[in-house]
């Protein structure tokens, strides 16, 4: 009995994660990049409309960083219900 139930908690961890970097994903592709991207053209950085920034380099650089974060946190939840590969 114990033993599912902490299957259900790992998947549960497991789909909090997932879920947390599909939002941002959602944010910076479809909100900041194309939806609000006249708003945001309003402001510039380093030269560029922000915007156009979020569509182009923002949202590759946010998705790098999005593979780091979903990896370092299975890890750490791998480790946390014992499943880790060492």
């Amino acid at each position: 009995m114990e033993h599912s139930s902490n299957r259900a908690d790992y998947w549960r961890a497991n789909l909090k994660v997932l879920f947390g970097c599909l939002v941002v994903w959602f944010l910076v592709s479809y909100v900041f990049g194309i939806l609000l991207v006249d708003t945001l053209n309003q402001i510039s950085l380093g030269g560029y409309p922000l915007g156009f920034w979020f569509a182009q380099q923002g949202s590759i650089f946010t998705f790098v960083v999005l593979i780091f974060f979903y990896a370092w946190r299975m890890n750490a939840i791998d480790k946390k219900f014992g499943v880790a590969e060492d």
